[in-house]
């Protein structure tokens, strides 16, 4: 689940012991990504509001897409797994599956593919970003801040995925449910973990 040591839920107290219910009140299970905060819950909440205010001004679709392209360019399984079931319940499974596996030419339009692939830049090689890639998508009816809000998007899912992949930390085990398609599609990097028992 982890190289490290994590706090076990019935040894967790105060902050932690809060960040844990409220992940179980969520998701009904403890998701193994707030384990591995449980050693610095003051991060897992300032990554939170980072979050929130980075999704207050980008809509659900783009955000759910720039999500995506940017975990898998990062081999990370688990927020390409988490996203990519958004996007599942966004559009639909079949849709989300052509878009996991080979960028959905037929489920995204050319402004989005254009997007997908810009948010990829920036997560594997932001320096390598050039004005001719913004001008690209300005000229395909982005703002300069919605150019922004993809860059900020995909770098914060840098941050998020390079601690749990540093750490370890498998895919909650909830994501084998998935179909399997789908769930082939997503899995970009560490494997899931396995079943409790």
């Amino acid at each position: 689940m982890s190289f490290i040591q994590t706090v076990a839920p019935e040894q967790a107290s105060g902050e932690v012991l809060a960040m844990y219910q409220r992940q179980q009140a969520h998701f009904g299970y403890l998701p193994n990504y707030a384990r591995a905060f449980s050693h610095r819950p003051e991060v897992m909440a300032s990554w939170a509001a980072l979050l929130a205010t980075i999704r207050r001004h980008v809509e659900p679709r783009r955000f759910e897409l720039v999500t995506l392209a940017a975990a898998q360019a990062l081999g990370n399984s688990y927020c390409s797994l988490a996203h990519g079931k958004m996007l599942s319940e966004l559009l639909g499974e079949d849709e989300a599956r052509a878009i996991a596996a080979a960028d959905g030419r037929d489920a995204l339009t050319e402004a989005e593919r254009a997007m997908m692939a810009f948010a990829r830049k920036v997560a594997r090689d932001a320096s390598s970003v050039s004005q001719g890639d913004v001008d690209r998508l300005l000229a395909l009816g982005f703002a300069d801040e919605e150019v922004f809000d993809i860059v900020t998007v995909a770098a914060a899912r840098a941050f998020f995925t390079k601690v749990l992949d540093g750490l370890g930390t498998e895919a909650d085990a909830a994501y084998r449910e998935m179909a399997p398609a789908l769930r082939e599609a997503l899995t970009v990097g560490r494997a899931i973990a396995a079943a409790p028992g």
